[in-house]
């Protein structure tokens, strides 16, 4: 056995080593080179602060041919995977053996305790603050997926004994530790701020606000420190599960994808300890979204089915809607064309018993124009998974367009605008149409302009870059790709 130095980072290897073909084959249907992919490893490694990794092209052919490099390479290479083929590439897919491997739903399989859930928050969005900037703190996490995230998220539904608090939380005169003591205004105004930043992530997008919200946590969080009665306890838990959801959120639409999903995990312990099941369902219903955009659609439909049965007595009619939407999803992810078109028809049958007024805040950005959306989406994707079918793009078209218009006339949901419009684009190229997908998708990048949101600005790109791949010869497409290049150009990585 020998020790090489890679990049600065000892590796093991050994004289009798074989090619690594997993590793390979990812590379290989990346379309990078050698040289690309060193690039990209080392940027992420300074983001990191690894500063001593420096990876060259014959470092990277010494990786295909076996060589098994030492943290933080393994792990950076996952994370760029990931991202280049939009699905969780786990270190052992890439073949290769991570220095430090945690324990199998070691990120998320969190103790459902109330001290503890609040102890979590408190030093995650402590960290985040401190080391979120670069994205060094995704260093210390990876995604899960599978039984590692689903299995620790069933406990959700495990009732556990309560705590015992304080004794100066049970009231006045009680004895031990000094009770705090919040006055009904300052409670109502921790929920209003709430209110008001899922707004500013509507209009704006994660990328602004999101540091703002991180700041809100970590400060509830600090009174959740101190003894309180038992319902303003729960009301505080409540504004912790609702930030911590809005965290993961905007998280996820800026692209730090483990970030979002611990962020998640931990706003789900919240919502357990405020005995909101409608509230943990929504935050089950982001875990699923992301779950989709990761093309897990199996573990999608896991959650919102764990997310349906736990709020099935106590959820509102939107949140029903939505869950039955968002089953619809994952469905036709899955391809199944029957079970997408029944979850469709539930959704809709729902969502006409929703009340105005009858709803929490939280469910308010699901609007007639987001149902329509949904199931347009559920329809496109079925489209696709059908090998770009027109029968299911031409269910998705009017669907979209009911999305389209109705965000239209929406001041506050202009994230959701943004993305239904590409949405339209992409079901235009479905249906054969180059340039009103070329039309549509130009008026998303009008929009994208005014929200900072990766989400969106990424799916510009790629729908753009479908409809030079199918129609480069269209004037429309050729006057698209060059505005892209112009108003909305890869964003480069500092030398």
């Amino acid at each position: 056995m020998k020790q090489k130095r890679d990049g600065g980072v000892a590796v093991t290897g050994t004289a009798d080593k074989q090619p690594n073909a997993q590793l390979t084959s990812w590379f290989v249907r990346s379309g990078w080179s050698k040289g690309e992919l060193a690039r990209q490893v080392n940027r992420r490694a300074r983001q990191l602060g690894a500063h001593h990794v420096s990876t060259d092209t014959s470092r990277v052919r010494r990786w295909l041919d076996g060589e098994q490099p030492r943290e933080p390479i393994p792990r950076i290479l996952s994370e760029l995977f990931s991202e280049r083929f939009g699905c969780v590439v786990p270190v052992e897919d890439l073949g290769l053996r991570s220095a430090q491997q945690p324990p199998s739903g070691g990120d998320i399989d969190l103790p459902w305790a109330g001290p503890q859930t609040v102890q979590l928050i408190n030093e995650f969005s402590r960290s985040d603050l401190m080391l979120g900037r670069r994205g060094f703190l995704g260093a210390s996490l990876a995604l899960s997926a599978g039984p590692a995230l689903l299995e620790p998220m069933q406990r959700w539904l495990v009732p556990t004994a309560a705590a015992p608090r304080p004794a100066a939380a049970q009231g006045p005169g009680a004895g031990g530790g000094r009770a705090a003591r919040l006055s009904e205004q300052e409670l109502q105004l921790l929920e209003s701020t709430a209110a008001m930043f899922r707004e500013w992530d509507s209009q704006c997008g994660g990328g602004l606000r999101r540091k703002a919200v991180v700041g809100q946590l970590h400060e509830v969080t600090d009174l959740l420190q101190e003894p309180h009665p038992e319902p303003v306890a729960r009301r505080l838990y409540r504004v912790t599960a609702d930030l911590a959801a809005l965290a993961g959120w905007m998280s996820y639409d800026v692209g730090l994808q483990p970030i979002a999903q611990k962020y998640l995990v931990l706003a789900l312990h919240a919502a357990k300890e405020a005995g909101d099941r409608p509230l943990g369902a929504f935050v089950l219903s982001s875990m699923s979204r992301q779950m989709i955009h990761l093309e897990r659609p199996d573990d999608a439909l896991e959650l919102i089915h764990l997310a349906q049965y736990g709020s099935r007595d106590s959820a509102g009619a939107a949140t029903q809607s939505m869950l039955y939407a968002l089953e619809a999803r994952a469905y036709a992810n899955m391809g199944q064309v029957n079970k997408c078109h029944r979850a469709v028809r539930m959704a809709e049958d729902t969502f006409c018993d929703v009340r105005a007024g009858e709803e929490p805040a939280w469910i308010d950005f699901f609007t007639e124009a987001e149902l329509h959306a949904e199931n347009a989406h559920s329809y496109r994707d079925l489209a696709y998974v059908a090998g770009r079918s027109p029968t299911y793009a031409s269910l998705a078209q009017p669907e979209m367009l009911q999305a389209v218009e109705g965000f239209r006339r929406d001041d506050v949901h202009q994230r959701a605008y943004a993305l239904n419009l590409v949405g339209m684009g992409t079901v235009q190229l479905l249906m054969r149409d180059p340039a009103q997908a070329a039309h549509y998708t130009d008026q998303a990048m009008a929009v994208a302009k005014r929200v900072r949101s990766e989400r969106v600005n990424t799916r510009i790109r790629k729908t753009t870059h479908a409809a030079v791949r199918d129609f480069g010869d269209v004037p429309e497409v050729i006057a698209l790709a060059e505005r892209l290049s112009e108003e909305l150009p890869e964003v480069a990585e500092p030398a």
